[in-house]
């Protein structure tokens, strides 16, 4: 399953890095990404827009919007059979965009937590599943499920499942409206070697062990505009910023080599 996970590029660079369309500029960095917490999904290949739908899928037909905090996770498996998701899975499809994400490996005395990234620290899209919900007093909610599927060789080892992660090509072949069931079926696969890369995702992700207690509270709110790190990781926040830094770096050398001779990122 996925049940944390972290945005933390800047707006700018999250735009260029995986070609999206408008980014809301006041996007918010985010280390701890909770369910029924809003996260940036794209669920349009024509115009590539970010937008923050609740992650959570409430069924339009629920008359109960509490279900959206048990419906975080969608198995790649049943799509086709389940009420709530196969309408999604036909006509509401998303992406659902990170850096990273937590799972917790069962020991045999509690669980040790790891913190998993591309190794170019790059962000990337989940594949998801997203829905309307309207309330008979007309709250009107957009809410969305990660996708998860059989884990990878290098998840295996902590998980049995792993989140749907769609390379640069499959991303937008996820959103494709003419796209056949088998076809989008073939896109759920375990995150590896096998799935043609794009530019950041020329190996599979890198799992580290993470050396912070993410169940602690990791963030604190900071008004309307999101969420910022609590006091004492800041250097946390630093150090991811400057390597999506090199990241961006990196692409734009590769599409101006005389850019910066002899820079090697």
């Amino acid at each position: 399953m996925c049940g944390r996970f972290t945005l933390t590029v800047d707006p700018a660079d999250l735009q260029m890095l995986l070609e999206l369309g408008e980014v809301p500029a006041d996007l918010q960095p985010r280390y701890n990404i909770a369910p029924t917490q809003p996260v940036a999904v794209v669920a349009s290949a024509q115009d590539r827009k970010v937008e923050v739908f609740q992650w959570g899928l409430i069924p339009s037909w629920s008359k109960d919007p509490s279900m959206g905090s048990r419906m975080i996770n969608a198995r790649a498996e049943t799509l086709h059979e389940k009420p709530a998701y196969r309408v999604p899975f036909a006509r509401k499809r998303c992406l659902i965009l990170a850096d990273g994400f937590f799972e917790w490996k069962v020991l045999n005395k509690g669980k040790q937590p790891y913190y998993i990234q591309l190794p170019s620290r790059a962000p990337f899209a989940f594949a998801g599943l997203w829905d309307h919900w309207t309330s008979p007093e007309g709250d009107e909610r957009r809410t969305c499920s990660i996708i998860t599927c059989e884990p990878n060789e290098f998840m295996a080892e902590i998980h049995n499942r792993m989140p749907a992660i769609l390379d640069r090509p499959s991303m937008w072949e996820w959103l494709d409206p003419l796209a056949s069931p088998i076809a989008l079926r073939a896109l759920l696969v375990p995150y590896a070697g096998a799935i043609v890369p794009g530019r950041f995702f020329r190996r599979e992700p890198r799992v580290q062990s993470v050396l912070i207690e993410v169940n602690r509270r990791l963030y604190v709110e900071d008004g309307p505009r999101g969420v910022r790190p609590a006091a004492g990781f800041t250097a946390v926040r630093e150090c991811v910023q400057r390597l999506v830094r090199a990241a961006v770096e990196a692409v734009e050398d590769r599409k101006n080599p005389a850019r910066s001779p002899g820079r090697h990122v």
